[in-house]
């Protein structure tokens, strides 16, 4: 069990500037899984740093632990319009993450937000938020596969189809973005080589936001057929870099040897959030590659006798 003065100790990590992103991306996740209070207060002193990316995942981790405690900061983030969008992005997506209808009104106001990723992902967190009161919780409402990544994800998977019908739905860009997301979903549940292919295909649609989240989902499912379409929108200069950084994660969850040299070719991008997200994947992909037992492994090597790595500077 972690203690107060752990929690303390990684929580410095997190918040410290001198520390490496790395370093502090693995003590941001580690907080995630302890959970409570206190994380939460480390978390969100967090959000004063300079650095996209790591705001962005604060919001992110904020909004998977699903403890309403998180939702006055995530409020503050989304309001701020300082913030980058990306980071005002994930704050509302976190909202809509931990469920309360509380935040409903809110949402719907920024669905208007004149940063079309934000206004996009506030009318996915009010479908979200319309189809838990209907359905009662997500566990219950009987159209919809298990998730076996175990995320909180922005909408429920479509009922089960075939791959090609599926593919239709999430390309169709005529149909409302929730029903999408649902058809995206449900292809990351099926986690086939042709499922991965038909998500690939996403990367070639008009919204960043939905560009972005194929991005996710390809890193969450892990198959080395996306390495290609990956690679593909990562070298795209003129990309939105919030889907760039997102490939580039995904390339780095894919952990194959073949990911390495692109993510080492773009670690120095002229976008921070990519040379970033390129550092934080090859780290990924170093632990992937390791057999370490975790990646949110900060109480470990704080306890480790003669480690210096989480040592607070």
């Amino acid at each position: 069990m972690a203690t107060e003065q752990d929690l303390a100790s990684v929580g410095s990590i997190l918040v410290n500037p001198k520390q490496d992103l790395t370093t502090r991306f693995r003590a941001l996740f580690t907080l995630r899984n302890l959970g409570g209070p206190e994380a939460i207060k480390w978390i969100s002193e967090a959000f004063m740093d300079d650095s996209a990316l790591l705001k962005h995942e604060l919001a992110y981790c904020l909004g998977q632990m699903q403890d309403e405690r998180a939702i006055p900061v995530l409020e503050t983030v989304l309001k701020d319009t300082k913030q980058e969008p990306m980071v005002r992005h994930e704050a509302g997506e976190a909202l809509g993450a931990i469920g309360n209808p509380k935040v409903l009104d809110l949402l719907k106001q920024y669905s208007e937000d004149p940063v079309i990723e934000v206004a996009e992902t506030c009318q996915l967190a009010v479908r979200r938020l319309e189809w838990l009161m209907n359905s009662g919780d997500e566990n219950s409402a009987g159209d919809t596969d298990c998730n076996p990544y175990c995320s909180v994800d922005p909408a429920p998977p479509a009922q089960r189809k075939s791959v090609p019908e599926l593919r239709k739905q999430l390309l169709d860009e005529d149909l409302p973005l929730f029903e999408r997301y649902r058809a995206m979903f449900a292809l990351r549940n099926l986690s086939t080589e042709e499922a991965v292919l038909a998500l690939g295909d996403g990367l070639q649609c008009s919204s960043a936001l939905f560009r972005h989240e194929i991005g996710y989902v390809l890193g969450q499912i892990q198959h080395e057929a996306s390495i290609p379409q990956l690679r593909a929108a990562l070298e795209k200069v003129d990309e939105n870099a919030m889907v760039r950084h997102e490939c580039a994660e995904a390339l780095g969850s894919i952990g194959k040897d073949a990911c390495v040299p692109i993510l080492q070719q773009y670690r120095q991008d002229r976008e921070r959030v990519v040379k970033e997200s390129c550092e934080v994947a090859l780290d990924m992909l170093e632990y992937e590659n390791s057999g370490q037992f975790q990646y949110a492994d900060g109480l470990i090597r704080l306890r480790e006798p003669g480690q210096k790595l989480y040592c607070i500077l």
